[in-house]
């Protein structure tokens, strides 16, 4: 079958027909499937970037999941917490926002919210050297992650820049990561993934 007629055939939206969507949609699921593998290649952009700290930001990831891993947090967890700073490279200002979304459709609404807002939470840790207010997470006060998320950053991502840990590899964390982009749990769109 030629590419063309493996296209849906229509100009705007309005003018689709249900064939076009069940083709769209065998093209999506297809593309899905190679989730894991961008995410995990986009991660791989990490290597290298050192950006000022102790290690470069893929050890970092790696240091985090496996703290994580090692103190029996769920595989979801461990997952959310290897992927936490993916967005450093596309988005600097809001990094937490990119590893949000990316996870949002696969894990629970503590997780996200966790990710989400790590970066103002970590602030506690080294904002006052920089003549800002730590204390910005306070704001959160009272959020029923607020503790979840103050723990992440306390156990696991503040204490993450150790060069002599023992970091697992990251072969390690892939089948992991493989299970997760499997299906979505939180997504307006699981229901084209449980209809194949």
């Amino acid at each position: 079958m030629n590419e063309e007629a493996r296209r849906a055939n229509f100009r705007a939206m309005d003018e689709s027909s249900q064939e076009d969507w069940q083709l769209i949609a065998s093209h999506f699921m297809s593309f899905n499937q190679g989730l894991a593998d961008r995410v995990l290649a986009h991660l791989r952009l990490l290597e290298g970037d050192y950006g000022g700290f102790p290690i470069d930001r893929m050890q970092h990831s790696l240091q985090t999941a496996t703290r994580a891993h090692r103190a029996g947090e769920s595989e979801p967890y461990v997952v959310a917490a290897l992927l936490h700073d993916i967005g450093d490279t596309l988005a600097s200002f809001n990094h937490p926002d990119i590893a949000a979304a990316i996870l949002k459709p696969f894990v629970d609404d503590k997780i996200h919210w966790m990710v989400q807002n790590h970066g103002v939470f970590q602030g506690y840790y080294f904002f006052h050297h920089l003549g800002m207010n730590r204390d910005m997470r306070e704001a959160f006060r009272g959020h029923e992650h607020f503790e979840d998320t103050a723990r992440f950053c306390e156990l696991y991502d503040q204490s993450a820049f150790d060069a002599g840990y023992d970091s697992a590899p990251l072969e390690f964390f892939e089948p992991m990561v493989r299970r997760l982009f499997e299906r979505p749990v939180n997504s307006m769109y699981k229901s084209i993934t449980e209809a194949v």
